[in-house]
């Protein structure tokens, strides 16, 4: 259902073509968004995050509340972001951080949560489809050649390559990103540094919730809101941070934009099995590099 009410549209021409390959990149770069965060996760704090999901169904839901309470999409987007990572510092500080190194626990800790938050969300928003509008500055078509594309979701890819220029900017030209360069490679030798790598992991867990909301957020106008969401999100993600290699935005971005193209033209020419297609692209991956796309050996 993510899928395909994202991508829609079954008709076999030229035109379509083109549409779906402009949706494709869109959807990947929406996929790129939320992935991205539990990737970076799992880089610096080996932390496999089962409400990665859920972080993103509920900045859709929050934002929803919001614009009906009339303070407008962009508003509600910032503070969709600012209640997620609120609850995702809550989750990591409370919750996470005293079962640190125990991974079983991790996995149960945050399985668990995705439940409790998912049925919290039923109880509050109730079992219906919800439907967040597009913002009134970017509810028009712009033509593309022999097609009508959407501005929303033109929006919506500038976004995804703006995010993917800002964390290579981190990464190789701040102090930031050279902290979280060095935890992904040594942790123990970065707080032996003095670097408050309770800090570092609190902010990182926090970026990648806030991401996944802003995900969400901007999901909402191309998507129903819908009970489930979080699951269909988080096995995606988990599809495009194992693909792409574990710990690295690159990969991220590369498998996020090539999942988006495979399912979008799956769902034009194979429309049965395009999920299938999905989880096959991956096997192939792995058969030939097992690390992933930009995944590294243990030790490398």
């Amino acid at each position: 259902m993510f899928v395909s009410a994202f991508i829609g549209g079954d008709n076999l021409n030229v035109s379509t073509l083109l549409l779906q390959l402009l949706t494709g990149l869109a959807y990947g770069m929406l996929l790129f968004m939320i992935a991205s965060g539990m990737s970076i996760i799992f880089g610096l704090m080996n932390v496999v995050n089962m409400t990665h999901g859920t972080f993103f169904a509920l900045g859709a839901y929050l934002a929803y509340t919001f614009t009906s309470q009339h303070f407008g999409f962009w508003v509600s987007l910032i503070l969709s972001v600012i209640v997620v990572g609120g609850i995702g510092l809550f989750i990591e500080r409370v919750l996470l951080a005293p079962v640190y190194g125990s991974h079983d626990k991790e996995v149960l800790m945050t399985f668990g949560l995705m439940f409790i938050i998912a049925d919290l969300m039923k109880w509050m928003w109730g079992s219906n489809p919800l439907t967040l509008g597009v913002p009134p500055i970017l509810n028009f078509s712009i033509s593309m050649g022999p097609v009508m594309f959407p501005s929303y979701r033109l929006f919506v890819i500038i976004i995804g390559i703006l995010l993917a220029f800002v964390l290579w900017y981190m990464e190789n030209h701040t102090q930031t990103g050279a902290i979280i360069r060095a935890g992904v490679d040594d942790r123990t030798m970065l707080g032996a540094l003095g670097i408050n790598v309770k800090f570092v992991f609190a902010s990182v867990f926090v970026f990648g919730a806030a991401l996944a909301a802003f995900g969400g957020v901007l999901a909402g106008p191309i998507l129903s809101l819908y009970n489930g969401m979080d699951i269909e999100v988080l096995i995606l993600s988990l599809v495009i941070v194992v693909i792409g290699g574990l710990g690295t935005w690159k990969g991220t971005f590369i498998a996020a934009i090539l999942i988006g193209l495979i399912e979008s033209m799956g769902q034009v020419y194979f429309p049965s099995v395009s999920m299938a297609l999905i989880f096959i692209f991956m096997i192939a991956i792995l058969i030939v590099k097992p690390t992933g796309l930009f995944g590294r050996e243990v030790g490398a």
